[in-house]
Protein backbone atom coordinates (compact mmCIF):
# COMPACT_ATOMS: atom_id res chain seq x y z
CA UNK A 1 0.00 0.00 0.00
CA UNK A 2 1.86 3.29 -1.02
CA UNK A 3 2.11 6.17 1.52
CA UNK A 4 1.11 9.84 0.45
CA UNK A 5 3.61 12.44 2.00
CA UNK A 6 1.72 15.17 2.72
CA UNK A 7 2.70 18.61 2.26
CA UNK A 8 3.91 20.85 5.59
CA UNK A 9 4.16 24.36 6.22
CA UNK A 10 5.51 27.41 4.17
CA UNK A 11 7.72 27.85 6.46
CA UNK A 12 9.26 25.05 6.45
CA UNK A 13 10.49 25.25 2.94
CA UNK A 14 11.44 29.41 3.44
CA UNK A 15 13.57 28.15 5.95
CA UNK A 16 14.91 24.73 4.66
CA UNK A 17 18.59 24.88 5.51
CA UNK A 18 18.59 27.74 7.39
CA UNK A 19 22.01 27.79 8.54
CA UNK A 20 24.79 30.04 8.31
CA UNK A 21 24.90 31.85 4.62
CA UNK A 22 28.61 31.40 5.07
CA UNK A 23 28.24 27.36 6.00
CA UNK A 24 26.90 26.76 2.99
CA UNK A 25 29.58 25.01 0.08
CA UNK A 26 28.98 26.86 -2.10
CA UNK A 27 29.08 30.14 -0.41
CA UNK A 28 31.10 32.02 -4.10
CA UNK A 29 33.15 35.06 -1.66
CA UNK A 30 35.14 32.79 0.62
CA UNK A 31 35.57 33.66 4.01
CA UNK A 32 34.42 37.07 3.44
CA UNK A 33 30.41 38.67 4.12
CA UNK A 34 28.97 40.26 0.71
CA UNK A 35 25.71 42.11 1.76
CA UNK A 36 24.28 41.96 -1.28
CA UNK A 37 24.49 38.45 -1.94
CA UNK A 38 23.01 37.87 1.59
CA UNK A 39 20.10 40.47 0.53
CA UNK A 40 19.89 37.91 -2.44
CA UNK A 41 20.43 34.93 -0.96
CA UNK A 42 17.35 35.53 1.61
CA UNK A 43 15.30 36.32 -1.24
CA UNK A 44 15.60 33.38 -2.77
CA UNK A 45 14.77 32.00 0.66
CA UNK A 46 11.43 33.44 0.47
CA UNK A 47 10.79 33.20 -3.38
CA UNK A 48 12.38 29.84 -4.22
CA UNK A 49 10.46 28.24 -0.72
CA UNK A 50 7.48 29.36 -1.83
CA UNK A 51 8.00 27.96 -5.36
CA UNK A 52 8.66 24.98 -3.75
CA UNK A 53 5.78 24.96 -1.26
CA UNK A 54 3.09 25.16 -3.98
CA UNK A 55 5.03 22.80 -5.91
CA UNK A 56 4.79 19.78 -3.18
CA UNK A 57 1.59 21.54 -2.32
CA UNK A 58 0.42 19.69 -6.06
CA UNK A 59 2.76 17.12 -5.43
CA UNK A 60 3.84 15.46 -2.50
CA UNK A 61 7.08 13.96 -1.58
CA UNK A 62 8.66 15.23 -5.17
CA UNK A 63 12.35 15.76 -5.43
CA UNK A 64 12.03 19.05 -7.78
CA UNK A 65 11.17 21.22 -4.26
CA UNK A 66 14.10 19.35 -2.49
CA UNK A 67 16.31 20.70 -4.72
CA UNK A 68 15.04 24.00 -5.26
CA UNK A 69 16.11 24.48 -2.11
CA UNK A 70 19.02 22.88 -1.90
CA UNK A 71 22.67 24.38 -1.59
CA UNK A 72 23.77 24.23 -5.24
CA UNK A 73 20.36 26.38 -6.53
CA UNK A 74 20.10 28.16 -3.74
CA UNK A 75 23.84 29.80 -4.51
CA UNK A 76 22.52 29.58 -8.60
CA UNK A 77 19.36 31.48 -7.63
CA UNK A 78 21.02 33.64 -5.03
CA UNK A 79 23.72 34.64 -7.67
CA UNK A 80 21.36 35.51 -10.80
CA UNK A 81 19.29 37.74 -8.64
CA UNK A 82 22.71 39.46 -6.45
CA UNK A 83 23.47 40.78 -10.15
CA UNK A 84 20.19 42.10 -10.58
CA UNK A 85 20.79 43.88 -6.94
CA UNK A 86 23.94 44.97 -8.28
CA UNK A 87 23.02 46.63 -11.58
CA UNK A 88 19.31 47.79 -10.17
CA UNK A 89 21.55 49.94 -7.75
CA UNK A 90 23.92 51.04 -10.37
CA UNK A 91 21.33 51.82 -12.78
CA UNK A 92 19.38 53.97 -10.13
CA UNK A 93 22.54 56.26 -8.95
CA UNK A 94 23.23 57.17 -12.56
CA UNK A 95 20.00 58.07 -12.95
CA UNK A 96 20.50 60.02 -9.94
CA UNK A 97 23.43 61.66 -11.34
CA UNK A 98 21.52 62.47 -14.87
CA UNK A 99 19.06 64.05 -12.65
CA UNK A 100 21.41 65.94 -10.72
CA UNK A 101 22.98 67.43 -13.77
CA UNK A 102 19.91 68.68 -15.51
CA UNK A 103 18.87 70.21 -12.01
CA UNK A 104 21.97 72.10 -11.16
CA UNK A 105 22.73 72.96 -14.43
CA UNK A 106 19.43 74.38 -14.58
CA UNK A 107 19.78 76.77 -11.44
CA UNK A 108 23.48 77.51 -13.53
CA UNK A 109 21.77 78.69 -16.20
CA UNK A 110 18.56 80.50 -14.13
CA UNK A 111 15.86 77.80 -15.09
CA UNK A 112 14.21 75.44 -13.01
CA UNK A 113 15.85 72.14 -15.31
CA UNK A 114 13.58 69.17 -15.25
CA UNK A 115 10.02 69.71 -13.29
CA UNK A 116 8.71 65.98 -14.70
CA UNK A 117 7.62 64.61 -11.41
CA UNK A 118 9.33 63.76 -8.71
CA UNK A 119 11.11 67.22 -8.39
CA UNK A 120 11.99 66.27 -11.86
CA UNK A 121 13.40 62.45 -11.68
CA UNK A 122 10.99 60.82 -14.14
CA UNK A 123 12.09 62.61 -16.58
CA UNK A 124 14.81 60.07 -16.94
CA UNK A 125 12.40 57.69 -17.24
CA UNK A 126 10.51 59.61 -19.58
CA UNK A 127 13.11 60.19 -21.96
CA UNK A 128 13.71 56.32 -21.72
CA UNK A 129 10.13 55.40 -22.68
CA UNK A 130 10.72 57.93 -25.89
CA UNK A 131 13.53 56.34 -26.92
CA UNK A 132 12.54 53.11 -26.68
CA UNK A 133 9.62 53.93 -28.92
CA UNK A 134 11.65 55.57 -31.81
CA UNK A 135 12.41 53.48 -34.93
CA UNK A 136 15.11 51.20 -34.66
CA UNK A 137 16.65 52.27 -37.75
CA UNK A 138 20.20 50.76 -39.87
CA UNK A 139 21.85 52.79 -42.46
CA UNK A 140 22.15 50.88 -45.38
CA UNK A 141 25.74 50.80 -45.88
CA UNK A 142 27.47 50.42 -42.75
CA UNK A 143 29.37 47.42 -41.73
CA UNK A 144 26.77 45.79 -40.21
CA UNK A 145 28.08 43.77 -37.43
CA UNK A 146 30.52 46.06 -36.86
CA UNK A 147 27.85 48.75 -36.27
CA UNK A 148 25.89 46.51 -33.82
CA UNK A 149 29.00 44.85 -32.05
CA UNK A 150 30.98 47.78 -31.27
CA UNK A 151 28.15 49.69 -29.71
CA UNK A 152 27.13 46.98 -27.41
CA UNK A 153 30.83 46.34 -26.42
CA UNK A 154 30.81 50.49 -25.38
CA UNK A 155 27.33 50.09 -23.58
CA UNK A 156 28.45 46.56 -21.87
CA UNK A 157 31.89 47.60 -20.77
CA UNK A 158 30.40 51.33 -19.59
CA UNK A 159 28.14 48.70 -17.27
CA UNK A 160 30.52 45.96 -16.58
CA UNK A 161 32.96 48.53 -15.03
CA UNK A 162 30.55 50.59 -13.25
CA UNK A 163 29.09 47.37 -11.22
CA UNK A 164 32.70 46.24 -10.61
CA UNK A 165 33.13 49.27 -8.20
CA UNK A 166 33.21 48.42 -4.49
CA UNK A 167 30.21 50.73 -2.68
CA UNK A 168 32.20 49.40 1.00
CA UNK A 169 34.05 46.82 2.17
CA UNK A 170 30.74 44.53 2.37
CA UNK A 171 29.18 45.38 -0.94
CA UNK A 172 31.27 44.56 -4.04
CA UNK A 173 31.24 41.96 -6.97
CA UNK A 174 34.90 40.40 -6.61
CA UNK A 175 37.48 41.54 -3.71
CA UNK A 176 40.52 41.34 -6.46
CA UNK A 177 44.16 42.57 -5.78
CA UNK A 178 44.48 44.05 -8.68
CA UNK A 179 41.48 45.87 -8.39
CA UNK A 180 42.23 49.52 -9.86
CA UNK A 181 44.52 48.13 -12.83
CA UNK A 182 41.01 45.99 -13.83
CA UNK A 183 38.75 48.74 -13.71
CA UNK A 184 41.16 51.18 -15.28
CA UNK A 185 41.82 48.38 -18.33
CA UNK A 186 37.69 47.99 -18.50
CA UNK A 187 37.02 51.72 -18.39
CA UNK A 188 39.57 52.49 -20.73
CA UNK A 189 38.22 49.98 -23.78
CA UNK A 190 35.54 52.45 -24.49
CA UNK A 191 37.24 54.91 -26.68
CA UNK A 192 38.58 51.77 -28.94
CA UNK A 193 35.26 50.75 -29.31
CA UNK A 194 34.02 54.12 -30.48
CA UNK A 195 37.25 54.28 -33.08
CA UNK A 196 35.89 51.18 -34.76
CA UNK A 197 32.80 52.00 -34.49
CA UNK A 198 33.07 55.49 -36.06
CA UNK A 199 34.53 53.62 -38.68
CA UNK A 200 31.92 51.04 -39.22
CA UNK A 201 29.55 53.56 -39.81
CA UNK A 202 30.77 54.77 -43.28
CA UNK A 203 30.42 58.69 -42.35
CA UNK A 204 33.57 60.89 -42.11
CA UNK A 205 31.95 62.92 -39.09
CA UNK A 206 31.54 59.88 -37.21
CA UNK A 207 34.84 59.00 -38.29
CA UNK A 208 36.35 62.22 -37.25
CA UNK A 209 34.59 61.61 -33.82
CA UNK A 210 36.15 58.00 -33.40
CA UNK A 211 39.74 59.21 -34.17
CA UNK A 212 39.29 62.54 -32.14
CA UNK A 213 38.40 59.75 -29.25
CA UNK A 214 41.28 57.62 -30.01
CA UNK A 215 43.51 60.76 -29.41
CA UNK A 216 41.33 61.84 -26.14
CA UNK A 217 42.61 58.16 -24.95
CA UNK A 218 45.72 58.45 -25.48
CA UNK A 219 46.36 61.79 -23.85
CA UNK A 220 44.92 61.07 -20.55
CA UNK A 221 45.07 57.24 -19.77
CA UNK A 222 49.30 57.58 -19.39
CA UNK A 223 49.00 60.33 -16.42
CA UNK A 224 45.76 58.57 -15.12
CA UNK A 225 48.11 54.84 -14.70
CA UNK A 226 50.97 57.17 -13.23
CA UNK A 227 48.90 58.59 -10.56
CA UNK A 228 47.16 54.79 -9.91
CA UNK A 229 50.32 53.40 -9.58
CA UNK A 230 51.28 56.34 -6.92
CA UNK A 231 48.18 55.83 -5.44
CA UNK A 232 48.93 52.15 -5.09
CA UNK A 233 52.55 52.88 -4.05
CA UNK A 234 51.47 55.46 -1.40
CA UNK A 235 48.98 52.51 0.35
CA UNK A 236 51.30 49.46 -0.71
CA UNK A 237 48.71 47.70 -2.84
CA UNK A 238 46.38 47.70 -5.86
CA UNK A 239 43.41 46.87 -4.10
CA UNK A 240 40.88 49.15 -3.84
CA UNK A 241 39.70 48.03 0.14
CA UNK A 242 43.47 47.93 1.34
CA UNK A 243 43.60 51.67 -0.31
CA UNK A 244 40.47 52.67 0.84
CA UNK A 245 41.77 51.61 4.92
CA UNK A 246 44.77 52.83 4.39
CA UNK A 247 43.77 56.77 4.17
CA UNK A 248 41.69 55.86 7.06
CA UNK A 249 44.75 54.56 9.09
CA UNK A 250 46.35 57.78 8.14
CA UNK A 251 44.64 60.65 6.11
CA UNK A 252 42.93 60.87 2.86
CA UNK A 253 45.26 61.02 0.00
CA UNK A 254 44.25 64.46 -1.28
CA UNK A 255 45.84 65.98 1.34
CA UNK A 256 49.65 64.61 0.29
CA UNK A 257 48.54 64.50 -3.03
CA UNK A 258 46.77 67.62 -3.95
CA UNK A 259 48.59 67.57 -7.41
CA UNK A 260 47.29 63.88 -8.09
CA UNK A 261 43.81 64.92 -7.10
CA UNK A 262 43.43 68.08 -9.38
CA UNK A 263 45.17 66.33 -12.07
CA UNK A 264 43.56 63.25 -12.08
CA UNK A 265 40.04 65.15 -11.62
CA UNK A 266 40.37 66.11 -14.87
CA UNK A 267 41.60 63.31 -16.39
CA UNK A 268 38.57 61.26 -15.19
CA UNK A 269 36.25 64.13 -16.89
CA UNK A 270 38.33 63.64 -20.28
CA UNK A 271 38.26 60.01 -20.02
CA UNK A 272 35.14 59.92 -19.59
CA UNK A 273 34.05 62.29 -22.54
CA UNK A 274 32.41 65.17 -20.46
CA UNK A 275 32.39 68.84 -21.36
CA UNK A 276 34.88 70.46 -21.62
CA UNK A 277 36.47 67.58 -23.23
CA UNK A 278 33.88 66.00 -25.67
CA UNK A 279 35.45 66.55 -28.90
CA UNK A 280 34.56 62.56 -29.77
CA UNK A 281 30.88 64.15 -29.75
CA UNK A 282 31.06 67.59 -30.56
CA UNK A 283 27.58 68.12 -31.73
CA UNK A 284 27.99 71.72 -32.50
CA UNK A 285 30.46 70.58 -35.56
CA UNK A 286 30.46 66.64 -35.97
CA UNK A 287 26.51 66.61 -36.22
CA UNK A 288 26.38 64.19 -33.30
CA UNK A 289 30.24 62.68 -33.09
CA UNK A 290 30.92 59.34 -33.43
CA UNK A 291 27.54 58.54 -32.82
CA UNK A 292 25.56 60.03 -35.34
CA UNK A 293 24.04 56.91 -37.61
CA UNK A 294 22.79 55.45 -34.03
CA UNK A 295 19.00 56.12 -33.75
CA UNK A 296 16.10 55.09 -31.07
CA UNK A 297 17.02 52.71 -28.15
CA UNK A 298 21.02 52.31 -29.12
CA UNK A 299 21.08 55.71 -28.82
CA UNK A 300 19.64 56.40 -25.16
CA UNK A 301 21.69 53.54 -24.36
CA UNK A 302 24.91 54.98 -25.58
CA UNK A 303 24.33 58.15 -23.96
CA UNK A 304 23.29 56.17 -20.54
CA UNK A 305 26.80 54.63 -21.03
CA UNK A 306 27.74 58.16 -21.04
CA UNK A 307 26.98 58.53 -17.38
CA UNK A 308 27.65 55.32 -16.17
CA UNK A 309 31.29 56.07 -17.12
CA UNK A 310 30.94 59.56 -15.55
CA UNK A 311 30.02 57.45 -12.40
CA UNK A 312 33.07 54.97 -12.62
CA UNK A 313 35.28 58.57 -13.24
CA UNK A 314 33.69 59.35 -9.64
CA UNK A 315 34.02 56.68 -7.89
CA UNK A 316 37.48 56.56 -8.47
CA UNK A 317 38.22 59.66 -7.52
CA UNK A 318 36.43 58.93 -4.11
CA UNK A 319 38.29 55.79 -3.57
CA UNK A 320 41.94 57.01 -4.23
CA UNK A 321 41.65 60.32 -2.71
CA UNK A 322 38.64 61.41 -0.71
CA UNK A 323 38.72 58.32 1.74
CA UNK A 324 36.20 55.56 -0.31
CA UNK A 325 33.53 54.75 2.02
CA UNK A 326 35.16 55.56 5.63
CA UNK A 327 34.89 58.81 7.63
CA UNK A 328 37.39 60.24 9.89
CA UNK A 329 37.12 58.86 13.20
CA UNK A 330 34.35 56.72 12.18
CA UNK A 331 35.52 54.24 10.15
CA UNK A 332 33.26 52.23 8.18
CA UNK A 333 29.83 53.69 10.22
CA UNK A 334 26.96 51.96 10.19
CA UNK A 335 25.72 52.77 6.19
CA UNK A 336 29.44 53.16 4.04
CA UNK A 337 27.01 52.59 0.74
CA UNK A 338 25.28 55.41 1.79
CA UNK A 339 28.95 57.67 2.31
CA UNK A 340 30.55 56.36 -0.66
CA UNK A 341 27.52 57.38 -2.80
CA UNK A 342 27.65 61.00 -1.41
CA UNK A 343 31.15 61.60 -2.02
CA UNK A 344 31.13 60.43 -5.75
CA UNK A 345 27.84 62.65 -6.08
CA UNK A 346 30.10 65.50 -4.56
CA UNK A 347 32.31 64.99 -7.43
CA UNK A 348 30.14 64.39 -9.95
CA UNK A 349 28.68 68.07 -8.96
CA UNK A 350 32.26 69.46 -9.16
CA UNK A 351 31.98 67.93 -12.79
CA UNK A 352 29.09 69.51 -13.43
CA UNK A 353 30.54 72.97 -11.92
CA UNK A 354 33.43 72.47 -14.85
CA UNK A 355 31.03 71.82 -17.45
CA UNK A 356 29.13 74.78 -16.60
CA UNK A 357 31.94 77.16 -16.09
CA UNK A 358 34.23 76.23 -19.71
CA UNK A 359 33.90 75.81 -23.36
CA UNK A 360 34.34 73.15 -25.03
CA UNK A 361 38.62 72.95 -26.08
CA UNK A 362 39.95 72.01 -29.07
CA UNK A 363 41.57 69.14 -30.24
CA UNK A 364 45.08 70.51 -30.20
CA UNK A 365 44.20 72.35 -26.92
CA UNK A 366 43.33 68.60 -25.72
CA UNK A 367 46.72 67.15 -26.61
CA UNK A 368 48.73 70.01 -25.30
CA UNK A 369 46.96 70.12 -22.13
CA UNK A 370 47.07 66.14 -22.00
CA UNK A 371 51.11 66.06 -22.87
CA UNK A 372 52.16 69.08 -21.77
CA UNK A 373 50.57 69.93 -18.25
CA UNK A 374 48.68 66.99 -16.99
CA UNK A 375 51.96 64.36 -18.04
CA UNK A 376 54.24 66.82 -16.30
CA UNK A 377 51.97 67.11 -13.19
CA UNK A 378 51.58 63.30 -12.55
CA UNK A 379 55.54 63.18 -12.48
CA UNK A 380 55.55 66.00 -9.47
CA UNK A 381 52.95 64.27 -8.14
CA UNK A 382 54.83 60.61 -8.31
CA UNK A 383 57.94 62.26 -6.83
CA UNK A 384 56.26 63.71 -4.12
CA UNK A 385 54.74 60.50 -3.30
CA UNK A 386 58.33 59.11 -2.99
CA UNK A 387 59.85 61.62 -0.98
CA UNK A 388 56.79 61.34 1.46
CA UNK A 389 57.57 56.87 0.87
CA UNK A 390 61.43 57.48 1.58
CA UNK A 391 61.09 59.75 4.25
CA UNK A 392 59.00 57.89 6.40
CA UNK A 393 56.17 59.68 6.34
CA UNK A 394 54.05 57.12 4.99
Amino acid sequence: MSVVVEYTSILDFIGFNSYSLMDNQYYPFLDEYNLPYAISYGLWKIIGGTIAWLINLIFPGNPVSEWLMGDGASTLFALIIFMLIIFIVVFVCTLISLWMERKCLGRMMDRRGTMIGMKGFLQCVADGLKTFMKENTIPGKVDRMTYMWTVSLVIGVSVLVACMIPLSGRWFVVNYDTGLLIVMAFFALAPFFILVSGWAQNNKYSLVGGMRAAQLMISYEVPMLIMIATTALLAGSFNIGDIVYAQNDNVWYFIPQIVGFITFFFCATAESERLPFDIAEAEAELVEGWQTEYAGMKWGLIMLADYFRGYVACAMVTIMYLGGWTLPIIGDGPIPEIVFLLKTWFVFFLMILVRAALARVRPDQILNIGWKVFMPLSVVNLAIVLLLKVGGVF
